[in-house]
């Protein structure tokens, strides 16, 4: 048991790095904890965390992904909809196990630090210099990409942001070092911009806006680098003029024509899928098999859009670029409906027994929470290690910290 233990925390420790860098080893990592704990399960017989409410809506879940993507006839497809149980296997694995122990999730919690620490030091060097470390310049739009060759830096970033700056903000607040705290909010946030990725940045600002409610001791310096950030994005004309242009400048066109920018294209094409199959979808990987077909080239009378403002081009991908989306397109209204009540428990096992003054770290974890599963958002895949990895992460660590409150107050 001591020897499985230490694999699972080994495994667990260098899971951020993994997920920024080496998609193939982040899932290895994912599946090795996955078997790891069922064989420690099977071993001691204890299977008492399938009694959790949520675990039987996450098996529905994939149930019900496994038989729509069945009904679609792709054996390529049927495969990937299977192996989505990894993903939800880990955060039972992580809650039950491999982060019950305050270790482990200090040493997650160091290697977050870490991960977030890199990413900003490369982009700081990739901004005043012109290279990161690798000898990669910026993109080709002026987004920086920090330690990556392509734009990942953004949403990387946000990954390990709050979990990495809030505890540490707290920290020094509570140590009478208001200054310092704010100094790191500040920079933290002016990273995030510079790196030039909208939303990233949008979600940070959700994110520190989110915890400015919960932590009235953070609220002024979190507030605070907001406002310092919105100057950096007022300084960027002169100081990075291809981020002013992508973050504002491509923003507004964005916004003011939605419909017809590529995201806009993309939640139209998904919404005509919904529209035509509401029960089943088109499996898991329907979206990118079927965003050709003319049956789901047209607009919409719901949302006021009409077919000459489709292009068929514009609104097809891998994937619709929105989780409710994806599940949508995946699944169907069940799916959904199941995904809803998903987040919904876990965002309550999230707040039960929240104190923020006493464990900070619980405050980072509902905010990564929040923002990983914000549903007005674009994003990667929720089932590509990489992206949906910190997702699912934010829901284990978030759960296992919740777990070990409730099991300290039950022997108080």
């Amino acid at each position: 048991m001591s020897a499985l233990d230490t694999l699972a925390l080994t495994a667990t420790t260098l899971l951020p790095f993994a997920l920024l860098h080496a998609r193939a080893l982040a899932d290895a990592l994912i599946s090795g904890i996955d078997l790891l704990f069922l064989a420690r399960c099977a071993f001691r017989r204890d299977w008492a965390w399938t009694r959790h409410p949520w675990v039987a809506v996450a098996v529905a879940l994939w149930g019900w992904l496994v038989i729509s993507t069945l009904a679609e006839g792709s054996p390529q497809a049927d495969g990937q909809a299977v192996v989505v149980l990894r993903l939800l296997l880990f955060v039972a694995a992580c809650e039950a196990w491999t982060l019950r122990d305050a270790r482990a999730r200090r040493y997650l919690a160091l290697s977050m630090g870490l991960a977030a620490a890199w990413i900003a030091v490369e982009c700081w060097q990739q901004f005043l210099t012109g290279r990161n470390i690798f000898g990669d310049p910026r993109w080709g739009d002026g987004a920086l990409t920090g330690p990556f060759f392509k734009p990942h830096a953004g949403a990387s970033y946000l990954g390990v942001f709050f979990p990495a700056v809030l505890p540490p903000a707290l920290a020094l607040l509570r140590r009478g070092r208001p200054l310092a705290s704010l100094l790191l909010l500040a920079a933290a946030s002016a990273t995030m911009v510079l790196i030039g990725q909208r939303m990233p940045t949008l979600l940070m600002a959700l994110g520190l806006a989110l915890a400015a409610l919960l932590v009235r001791r953070l609220r002024a310096p979190a507030l605070v680098a907001l406002a310092l950030a919105l100057v950096v994005i007022a300084a960027t004309p002169v100081i990075a003029p291809p981020t002013y242009h992508k973050l504002v400048l491509h923003f507004i066109e964005q916004m003011q024509h939605f419909w017809t920018s590529n995201y806009g294209q993309l939640y139209l094409r998904a919404t005509a899928m919904l529209e035509t199959s509401p029960l089943f979808g088109l499996g898991v990987a329907g979206f990118r098999a079927h965003c050709l077909d003319a049956a789901y080239i047209h607009g919409s009378a719901l949302l006021g859009v009409p077919d000459s403002a489709v292009d068929a081009v514009r609104g097809c991908n891998i994937h619709p670029h929105n989780y409710w989306m994806q599940m949508a397109t995946s699944g169907g209204w069940p799916a959904v409906v199941l995904f809803t009540l998903l987040v919904a428990i876990w965002l309550a096992r999230l707040l039960r027994g929240l104190d923020t003054d006493a464990r900070p770290i619980r405050a980072a974890l509902l905010v990564m929470f929040v923002v990983q599963f914000w549903p007005f958002a674009s994003t990667s895949s929720l089932f590509v290690v990489d992206a949906g990895g910190f997702a699912f992460l934010a829901a284990a660590w978030g759960l296992a910290e919740a777990a070990s409150d409730r099991q300290a107050d039950a022997r108080t």
